[in-house]
């Protein structure tokens, strides 16, 4: 359904009639993609004040960083829900349905909540779109949504609140939570954030609020000056990894990892199933933020319970095994630092003979970066395109990784170029054998297509 479908055209615009069912609420929303990223505060700002500021009513665990957003709040969510808490999550994009990023206790907004909730922002949407300001974005009008849910509909103990990008100028920076969390920085988004790493960092440290302490698992000394500097000039508390916390790893396999975290109040052995060091880190990060919280908020965390939390947190389309025979693995990996992650995670929780990856991205990444990365390790390489407006053709990915072949990739790279991602998923299951191993990369709404097509899920859909 177009918007233009919702009501009569007059001289003040379109005025909209009320939202029948989810899918028109859904297409409502996802109508405003058109309107873009545009970062600022403002038409969030208005949308709070005309609701009566809902979110002044909840308490956020605000989460930033270039990588690793996703997993953190999967941590935190799962931990504080195994500590009895009741937990809202709000993150994206989502890999399944659009419910997907509206969670309360680790189930996805009813539909006919997301409808009602929709058709209370559409009057919003409409006066502020015929004012100067313009139309709210389709993540501004998904953040009040969310925001109205969590407040007036669940009430949650605490809310897992994920930014979209960057932090400073990112919509859900409209709150002002109890702790904040930054996992790292890294070159994403850099048409938007700055091409230098002081320069995203600086966005990122956008969320550090007066007096709120921040946790962060930033390494880069430029970026760690930037956070210094800033949580000094709000008075917030630093928690940085390598400094005020730390972790080491005992012991790793295929199927989970062993770490002992060491903090300012206390040392804790716990033990995750997610794959990776990276994810050794976010996990310690989280640690972090969960040791603030019951040091200073009065949270009652259990060593039991927040141990069997970190142990049974999932997040899909991460290090994801989704088929034994041949062994397939789905990891959202789209920018360097992400890419340099899966390079050195894969070999080591993955032995094979041969690896064959797949993969496909959007056009504004900066992809010789991360081909860098993964080149030297890939013995068949498959380019494809994911179901996305903003996709970059895999003839143009081929010209880049071309550009590194000669000194990058293995002599005897093969490279396969299939636009078509469901004749390329065909390619990579006939090539993988049984000593081998079959990847999936690149963009997430690749990985979801992809996900939804091994796992037969028929009432996946497809957006941002």
């Amino acid at each position: 359904m177009k918007v233009t479908d919702m009501g009569d055209r007059t001289e003040e615009g379109i005025r909209p009639l009320p939202l029948n069912s989810y899918t028109e609420a859904v297409d409502w929303i996802n109508g405003l993609l058109p309107f873009g990223i545009r970062p600022g505060l403002e038409r969030i700002e208005l949308m709070m004040e005309r609701l009566g500021h809902p979110e002044r009513r909840l308490k956020f665990i605000h989460v930033a960083g270039t990588n690793g957003k996703g997993s953190s709040c999967a941590f935190l969510t799962r931990t504080l829900r195994e500590s009895g808490y009741h937990v809202g999550t709000y993150t994206s994009p989502y890999i399944t349905k659009f419910t997907n990023r509206f969670q309360y206790d680790e189930v996805d907004i009813p539909e006919s909540a997301l409808l009602e909730m929709a058709n209370r922002v559409v009057p919003l949407v409409e006066e502020i779109a015929g004012t100067d300001l313009g139309s709210p974005t389709m993540f501004e009008v998904s953040t009040a949504i969310a925001i109205l849910y969590f407040a007036e509909m669940c009430y949650p103990d605490v809310v897992v609140w994920e930014t979209g990008l960057g932090g400073r100028m990112d919509v859900t920076n409209i709150v002002t939570p109890i702790v904040s969390l930054i996992t790292n920085i890294g070159y994403d988004h850099m048409d938007v954030l700055g091409d230098t790493i002081e320069q995203i960092a600086a966005e990122k440290a956008g969320i550090i609020k007066a007096g709120v302490p921040v946790v962060s698992c930033v390494e880069q000394p430029e970026a760690i000056t930037v956070l210094k500097n800033t949580a000094a000039s709000k008075h917030a508390t630093l928690y940085l990894m390598g400094e005020q916390f730390r972790y080491e790893r005992l012991s790793v396999d295929a199927k989970e990892q062993h770490l002992h975290f060491k903090g300012p109040f206390r040392d804790m052995d716990f033990t995750i199933r997610m794959l990776g060091e990276h994810q050794c880190k976010n996990a310690a990060g989280v640690m972090m933020v969960l040791e603030v919280l019951r040091q200073y908020m009065a949270f009652l965390l259990e060593d039991e319970q927040m141990q069997d939390g970190f142990r049974t947190t999932f997040w899909a389309g991460r290090l994801e095994v989704v088929r034994e025979a041949p062994r397939l693995v789905l990891d959202g990996a789209h920018n360097p630092e992400g890419a340099a992650s899966l390079a050195q995670s894969l070999p080591e929780a993955f032995p094979y003979r041969k690896l064959h990856l797949m993969m496909g991205m959007l056009a504004n990444k900066h992809h010789q970066g991360y081909l860098k990365h993964i080149l030297p390790i890939v013995d068949t390489l498959i380019l494809t395109e994911p179901d996305f407006r903003r996709k970059m053709d895999a003839e143009a990915l081929y010209e880049l990784v071309a550009e590194l072949q000669g000194t990058e990739a293995k002599a005897d790279l093969e490279i396969i170029v299939e636009s078509d991602w469901r004749k390329a998923l065909s390619l990579l299951e006939s090539r993988t054998e049984r000593e081998d191993l079959g990847v999936v990369t690149g963009t997430l709404y690749l990985i979801s297509d992809v996900r939804a097509a091994l796992l037969h899920q028929t009432d996946s859909e497809k957006g941002w």
